[in-house]
This record gives structure tokens, C-alpha cells and sequence, in this order.
């Protein structure tokens, strides 16, 4: 991949008041789309809600982009990075899965935002974006609250778990390279319409594999509720936040943007709380304030080192 122009300079450059508030809408549904998958399950096995989940968001996209007068099939240099991309984003959510038939919820939570540790470590080799000491320790201060929202390290592992817990971390990372893909080719400048487009039409191939292999079957006709949180996973998820993820993406830096989804887990654990009534303990509020501080530090803007003038180089003018 090769670095663009456009990365250096977003890398630069502040989340602004609006795109703070996006992300904080996009973490929230986020949280809320893991006990959306969960109450599903009784009706649709997971590969099949990944794969239903595509087919449903593509035609809003479709309509999205024909309202904004995008052209999906012009000819932008787009093709082969977009189709790299689809491929990384399906595998993204095989992964996921798959890991989560293995490990606990909580673990997989934990593991899967290991993805903004891939994004600064590939924005740093491929978008030439810097992270500052104190931005670093903000990423492993938000790391370590997630870690103590949800409760690990677990004792009593065995095998499997450890080798779901390592498809999460696939998962995490193969959630980093679609973005660093994103930034770092000819996608940066296409719609941000057209770079999801791309990674939800390969996904359905790709999920409907998975869900053949693994032998995934609707034993029943879905319920309302398992038909009413599958829309909201791919009208809203997919269609909308997914959309607006990408377009973000592509004017902000990708460290600073994937840092924040460390909020996703907390929003989760709140809404099962709500929803599913778990318990909800002081450790949270902990957990919660380690997160809060690490955003800051990552989001912190770089401090401004003044130049001496030099007293001999002034021009005075008589």
C-alpha cells in the first residue's frame, strides 16, 4: 500500500465537535448491536445473521448512493482495493463467529478491541500518522478499562477458548486492515458509499460459505423480534453506521477514530444491563473513567512549540 497525501494531513488534524458526537451514536449502536445479535441467535445462527444481515444493508446502500448521485461502477482505480477490502471484511466477521462458539462474550469483547493497537501500529508504518508517548499510554489506559469493564483476566481456560479468543483477535485485526486499506489507496478517494459497497457485496458470498460449512440451518420461520433486530442490524448497523464509520475515516485519523471505539464494550455493558439485566457493578464507573482518560490522552491535541525568533534576522524598518 501507498501512502497518500490526504492521511499526513487528517492525522493532523483534531476530531471536531460533531465528529465526536458521531462517534459517541456510533459506539452506542455498536454496543447495542452485540445483545442484538444475541437475542437473535435462538432464531438465526450467526453466520446466517452475518450473511442476512449484508443482503438487507446493500440495497440501502444502493438507494444512498443513487440519492447522492454516486456513480458506484465509474472507473476510479478503485476495483482491486475495494475487492481486497470486501475480502478482509468478510473474513473480519467469519472470524468473529467463529470465536465467539468458542470463547465467552466478555472475552471476545475484550480481545476484539485489540483493533485500535493494529491501527496505530499500521497507521504508523503505512499513513505515516506519529502517536506521542502519552497517546500510546492512552491506548493501553482505555485497553485496561475495557479489560476491567468486562471482568478478565477468567480462570480455568481450556484449549478452545484460547483458540476462540485468538479468532478474536483475527477478528480485531483483520477489522484494522479494511480501515488502513481504506486510508491507504485509491478508496480514500472514492465515496465512502462505494469503499462499503465493496465490503458488503463480498461478504455475503463469503458469510453464506461459512454458514454452509458449518452446516447453519433456520430450524423455524424467525419471530418478530428476531425480524425486528436483523433489520435494525442491517438498515441501521450496516446501511448507516458502517457508512458513516467510513466516511469519517477518511477525513480524520485513523488512530484517533479507532481509539474511540474502545466506548463500544462500556455502551454494551449498559445495555445489558438494561436489557438482558446483568449486574452492573462500581468497577464499571472504574472502568469507565480509565476509558474516558485514555480518549483524552489520545485526543489530546499537540502541544504547540513556539520558535525563537532570532534578533539578528529582524528586518526593522525606519
Amino acid at each position: 500500500m501507498t501512502p497518500e497525501k490526504l492521511p499526513r494531513q487528517s492525522a493532523e488534524r483534531s476530531l471536531s465537535p460533531l465528529a465526536i458526537a458521531l462517534m459517541l451514536m456510533l459506539c452506542l449502536s455498536w454496543g447495542f448491536n452485540q445483545i442484538a445479535v444475541k437475542l437473535a441467535l435462538p432464531d438465526i445462527p450467526p453466520f446466517l445473521q452475518g450473511t442476512i444481515r449484508s443482503i438487507g444493508a446493500l440495497p440501502v446502500l444502493l438507494l444512498i448512493a443513487r440519492f447522492r448521485g454516486v456513480n458506484i461502477f465509474a472507473r476510479d482505480g478503485t476495483l482491486y482495493a475495494g475487492l481486497f477490502a470486501g475480502v478482509l471484511f468478510g473474513l473480519e466477521f467469519v472470524l468473529i463467529y467463529r470465536g465467539l462458539l468458542l470463547t465467552s462474550a466478555s472475552r471476545a469483547v475484550v480481545f476484539l478491541y485489540t483493533a485500535p493497537f493494529f491501527v496505530a501500529l499500521g497507521s504508523y508504518r503505512w499513513l505515516g500518522e506519529r502517536l506521542r508517548a502519552s497517546q500510546w499510554a492512552g491506548l493501553a489506559l482505555s485497553f485496561a478499562g475495557v479489560a476491567l469493564a468486562i471482568g478478565v483476566p477468567q480462570a480455568n481456560v481450556d484449549a478452545d477458548v484460547l483458540l476462540g479468543d485468538l479468532l478474536i483477535v483475527g477478528g480485531g485485526a483483520l477489522w484494522a486492515a479494511t480501515t488502513l486499506v481504506v486510508k491507504a489507496t485509491a478508496l480514500l478517494r472514492a465515496p465512502p458509499e462505494k469503499a462499503l459497497i465493496y465490503q458488503v457485496s463480498l461478504s455475503i458470498p463469503i458469510l453464506g460459505m461459512a454458514a454452509f460449512l458449518s452446516g447453519e440451518t433456520l430450524t423455524r420461520f424467525p419471530g418478530p423480534l428476531a425480524l425486528s433486530l436483523m433489520a435494525y442490524q442491517a438498515f441501521w448497523v450496516v446501511g448507516l453506521t458502517f457508512l458513516l464509520w467510513f466516511g469519517l475515516v477518511k477525513t480524520y485519523s485513523a488512530s484517533k477514530l479507532s481509539a474511540f471505539t474502545f466506548i463500544t464494550p462500556l455502551f454494551g455493558v449498559v445495555a445489558s444491563y438494561f436489557i438482558l439485566h446483568d449486574t452492573l457493578t462500581p468497577v464499571f464507573g472504574a472502568a469507565a473513567v480509565l476509558v474516558i482518560a485514555g480518549l483524552f490522552l489520545v485526543n489530546r491535541p499537540s502541544p504547540v512549540v513556539r520558535v525563537p525568533t532570532d534578533p539578528l534576522l529582524t528586518v526593522t524598518e525606519t
